[in-house]
């Protein structure tokens, strides 16, 4: 299931399935809002929006209440979330997975939202999003590729090519709104050369772990995956990467994946591609499919937007590296 598309008057609803909105700065959300009135859109969060407990969340029951009374609200066309974090599995089973196969709407988000848009896709084969939280709509400066880009998955139903970024940054914009760090972007590198067309599933890849051995897990048999991570690893991430990795080539189906497609990864990860190409050389499930590294999505900006059981196409090459985005 594919769900419609948005256009001007449509009401969004913002609903804190992770982290509570309470941890976003107030300016940040008022821009962020803005933004989307920019795009014609209605904002409203929802009744729970800003409850916060003492780990930056709140109570699920709380959290699935918010998002099934936005699911059933005929009013309501898409769901996103203030931010990401580190609870939104705590919500899984307080949801209601016929309600939502029978209310379809948009879901977008990215990092924590991973195992929220997996999980209902897995569940009720609706195609959900991984794209901005609400709250990156709240940037000054370095957003115009993501807003682009999550007009093109959301607004429109004709496919596209997704095209790099002129600039990209990782620095803590929530901190320091002016003197922002930019770097060059010299788009993806081929890893691999091939071509495939499939499903998506995937996002970040800590987070999509969860999912193991449970009911939310997505099939992977013949699927592209799209993996990203955050740098939260620290100085250990290459070894986290590593074998978070493992972990899931390891899962039922990843024998039979058509394609690796990798979003870029925070300078602080320091991984250089010379060990990201081992890394992946150690994986003998990748050995035969295509692979990309550094498309603009993850923990770094800007991102695009792209769907979680939607399809792609790709032709990876050491002379060029295409993606298009086919069903979303």
């Amino acid at each position: 299931m594919t769900p419609e598309k948005l256009k001007k008057g449509d009401l969004i609803k913002i609903v804190s399935l992770s982290c509570s909105a309470k941890t976003v700065p107030e300016d940040v959300l008022n821009l962020a809002k803005s933004r989307f009135e920019a795009m014609g859109l209605i904002v409203e969060y929802a009744d729970n929006a800003f409850v916060l407990d003492s780990l930056g969340s709140s109570d699920p029951t709380l959290r699935a209440k918010d998002f099934m009374d936005a699911i059933i609200d005929p009013n309501v066309k898409a769901i996103m979330t203030p931010r990401g974090g580190f609870a939104a599995n705590e919500v899984l089973d307080y949801l209601n997975f016929d309600l939502i196969a029978q209310n379809p709407k948009i879901i977008c988000g990215f990092s924590d939202i991973t195992a929220i848009a997996n999980a209902i896709f897995a569940k009720t084969g609706l195609v959900c999003y991984s794209g901005p939280n609400f709250g990156n709509f709240g940037m000054q400066k370095g957003v115009n590729y993501f807003i682009e880009y999550f007009k093109k998955c959301l607004f429109q139903a004709e496919h596209f090519e997704v095209l790099p970024s002129d600039l990209w940054s990782d620095d803590f914009w929530k901190r320091d709104q002016i003197n922002r760090k930019f770097n060059q972007n010299f788009g993806p590198v081929c890893l691999q050369s091939g071509q495939a067309e499939g499903e998506i599933v995937g996002a970040n890849l800590c987070t999509f772990n969860l999912l193991q051995g449970t009911e939310y897990m997505p099939d992977l048999t013949d699927k592209i995956l799209f993996l990203e991570e955050d740098a939260v690893f620290g100085d250990h991430f290459d070894v986290f990467f590593d074998r978070n990795l493992e972990s899931l080539l390891q899962m039922p189906g990843a024998k039979s994946l058509k394609a690796l497609v990798i979003g870029r990864f925070e300078s602080r990860a320091n991984i250089d591609l010379e060990k990201l190409k081992y890394i992946i050389s150690k994986k003998p499930e990748l050995a035969l499919i295509p692979i990309a590294y550094g498309f603009d999505f993850g923990h770094s900006m800007p991102m695009f937007t792209f769907p979680i059981g939607g399809s792609c196409k790709l032709d990876f090459s050491d002379s060029d590296v295409k993606l298009e985005l086919l069903k979303f």
